[in-house]
């Protein structure tokens, strides 16, 4: 977000004053000191931590761009809004399949955010999303999860931040993006290479096919078995039917290699 304001300024020739003690709030913004004066920057949290009353002008504007699938970034100084700064994510194409193939894989999903309810719901809309969580700071994120695992409900959470990381650790099976922080990576189950959302059905379809593939071999290899075996044993020895070690061992190599077959077919598994 910072970058995407700057560039702007850039773009407008305006000069950026510089600025030193610089710190985050979690949750709420960032802070520092500019030309010996104490600003910060931030969202909904940010005004409510510090109870500042926002002028109408500003109000609307902000109302304007959640209208918009867009974010209001406050400028505040003291308990005053001194600016607002409208800022968007661009979706990505590729989001919109991956939702809509979580979807065909009978997979409900739920996006969480620190957005405003205008702007989450606006995404969420856009994308497909069957329901989102607005203004949830990061520590309330992995208590959100565990709220929804209480309805019995299996948990798949994607992040890449490092407030994501306790959700991660949370969820039922927590997917990190490689491209994002350590502490995210190091707390997923599951680290996808590229920064793909359409990864997260592709390992879900990878998985549900390797599982199939594990049932089918257990089936196969249980089977065997339990025919062979007694066969083996002389069961039918008295109706003239002996497996003799020779031919046991033959088919014994032969189910090896049908089951090391059956699972090399997983790669003609369509993801």
């Amino acid at each position: 977000m910072a970058r995407a304001i700057v560039k702007s300024a850039e773009d407008r020739e305006l000069a950026i004053p510089a600025a030193s003690d610089f710190q985050a709030i979690p949750g709420q913004g960032v802070q520092a000191l500019v030309q010996e004066r104490r600003l910060a920057v931030g969202g909904p949290n940010l005004l409510a931590s510090r109870g500042v009353v926002t002028p109408a002008p500003l109000r609307n504007f902000a109302d304007e761009a959640a209208a918009q699938g867009q974010s209001a970034v406050f400028l505040v100084e003291g308990t005053r809004a001194l600016a607002a700064f409208a800022v968007a994510d661009a979706i990505r194409p590729e989001s919109r399949e991956a939702v809509q193939r979580l979807h065909d894989a009978g997979i409900e999903v739920v996006m969480l955010t620190g957005d405003t309810r205008a702007v989450a719901e606006s995404v969420a809309r856009q994308l497909g999303i069957d329901s989102a969580y607005a203004q949830v700071l990061p520590g309330e994120k992995a208590a959100t999860i565990e709220a929804i695992q209480a309805t019995g409900k299996r948990v798949a959470m994607v992040g890449d931040g490092v407030n994501d990381a306790p959700a991660l650790v949370t969820a039922d099976v927590g997917v990190a993006i490689g491209a994002g922080t350590d502490v995210a990576v190091e707390a997923g189950d599951i680290v996808l290479v590229r920064s793909d959302p359409r990864d997260v059905p592709r390992i879900i379809a990878l998985s549900r096919a390797t599982y199939r593939k594990m049932i089918q071999n257990l089936w196969w290899a249980a089977g065997y078995n339990i025919v062979a075996i007694p066969l083996a044993a002389g069961v039918l020895h008295a109706r003239g039917v002996v497996l003799s070690p020779a031919v046991g061992a033959v088919l014994m190599s032969l189910s090896t290699i049908i089951v090391a077959i059956n699972a090399q077919l997983l790669r003609r598994v369509r993801l």
